[in-house]
């Protein structure tokens, strides 16, 4: 079968690609403003990719349209399909139609830390030799692809609370019926689509409805959010994890941590690569997760030990006369506020005297309406420098950053936004760039900045 995929570079719909063609299909796409690593990805696949949204694609005559969430009635391909009455489905109910039914799914839901936790899950899964199949909304270093399909009966899925397309506006995850099930958190988030918290509480619950008396769900126990939606009705066993009697990390000397469940030691990690708080708790849910489809606690907590990150997690994209430019996700006022407190945590631990210089581009749709405006200053805090990307925003980002006072800045242009930063930087510096998007390629731009000031000096 030939399918035509619209939204292709989206991390979610980009491993739509992957699978279907692991799984015989002939897959062609299209986007528009394409950026690494996924277009990158489906390059490197053989995957062919149309820039824009043109309605004589429909010459390609592929069997089936699959249709991204991004897209959006009045899309001109998008019309033609309907005009046409050509045959069109979501990318959430292909991947259920096609490829989950049948499989033992492990699905991994909440606000924050879905990305890096549907990695760990799966790299558990690969050290203890289950070879599962994945899709996740980033590219694992491990894997080096955000996607894959296998022989195994398992599958490791991020599970998003997002609108599913234009034609279904249920979460995603609702399509996915896993047996196994990761709740991490639960805040407000996607302004566009929900109303307020009770509305994604719902969607939540809505998920919960679906889950089978013979899996597990793994929930944080610090969310208040989450122990509302389990309130409402929960027919499925529950594990937790973040309270004394669940599942808990207790830090060591060193750069491990032991792990409890209740007041029994399950172990060591001898060495963990993420940094901060959350990540601890993104790998014990894994570990929990992962032991409930039959991976014994000791291998699972070993294979945290090899685990090598996500790309666009803290990810470092280079080093210039010794200032560091991180490349990371963040674009929610808490996934700010945890990514640099876990970049300090990670320089105090190797005893790094340099400053954190946040670079933060506004992008989702949630920012852009400003909806989170008043909380950026805290989450920014702890950051020595701000500078903020003023980008086709709605709102003044300068107002909403006075409470930070002089170390706070913004720019339209991103040309004085970098040589801003490359004239601040000092050997030892961290500069940390927080974009859910391409930001306009500003870390070479930053990397060849800092490289032009050290061959002036």
């Amino acid at each position: 079968m030939h399918i035509h995929i619209l939204g292709i570079c989206g991390t979610f719909m980009g491993g739509i690609a992957l699978l279907a063609r692991a799984a015989g299909h002939t897959v062609t796409g299209c986007d528009a403003n394409v950026y690494p690593p996924m277009s990158t990805q489906l390059t490197e696949q053989g995957i062919t990719l149309i820039e824009g949204y043109g309605a004589d694609q429909l010459a390609l005559e592929p069997d089936l349209f699959v249709v991204g969430n991004t897209i959006k009635r009045g899309n001109p391909l998008l019309e033609a399909v309907l005009d046409r009455n050509l045959a069109y489905v979501s990318g959430p109910q292909w991947l259920a139609e096609n490829i989950l039914r049948g499989r033992w799914v492990l699905g991994v839901a909440g606000t924050h830390g879905k990305t890096t936790t549907t990695a760990l899950l799966a790299w558990i899964l690969e050290e203890a030799g289950l070879a599962p199949s994945f899709l996740v909304g980033g590219v694992p270093q491990g894997f080096g692809v955000s996607a894959r399909l296998t022989e195994s009966s398992f599958f490791v899925i991020e599970a998003d609370e997002y609108d599913t397309a234009f034609c279904d506006k249920r979460s995603k995850f609702i399509h996915y019926a896993p047996r196994t099930t990761i709740l991490n958190n639960l805040e407000f988030d996607h302004a566009d689509i929900f109303a307020d918290l009770a509305a994604i509480e719902t969607q939540f619950h809505h998920l919960v409805r679906t889950l089978p008396s013979n899996g597990l769900i793994v929930t944080n126990g610090g969310e208040a959010t989450l122990d509302r939606v389990l309130e409402r009705g929960c027919w499925t066993p529950v594990e937790r994890f973040n309270t004394n009697d669940g599942w808990r990390a207790v830090l060591n000397q060193d750069e491990g941590f032991a792990v409890y469940l209740g007041d029994r030691l399950q172990g060591h990690v001898a060495r963990f690569e993420l940094a901060g708080e959350h990540n601890r708790a993104n790998a014990l849910a894994a570990v929990a997760a992962a032991r409930h489809a039959g991976v014994p606690i000791e291998i699972g907590l070993r294979a945290l030990e090899s685990f090598s990150g996500v790309k666009r997690r803290l990810e470092i994209r280079g080093k210039v006369r010794d200032v560091t430019v991180i490349d990371d996700f963040a674009h929610h006022p808490t996934a700010i506020r945890v990514t640099v407190a876990g970049l300090r945590q990670q320089m105090q631990q190797i005893n790094t005297p340099g400053r954190i210089l946040a670079v933060l581009e506004p992008r989702s749709n949630t920012m852009k309406l400003g909806t989170m405006k008043a909380q950026l200053p805290d989450s920014l805090a702890d950051a020595d420098q701000v500078y903020c990307f003023a980008n086709n925003l709605g709102w003044d980002p300068a107002q909403a950053l006075a409470p930070l006072g002089s170390k706070a800045q913004t720019f339209t242009e991103l040309e004085p936004l970098v040589t801003a930063v490359c004239s601040e930087a000092h050997a030892g510096d961290q500069i940390l760039v927080m974009s859910n998007g391409g930001f306009g390629g500003v870390h070479a731009k930053l990397l060849a900045g800092l490289a032009d000031q050290n061959a002036r000096t």
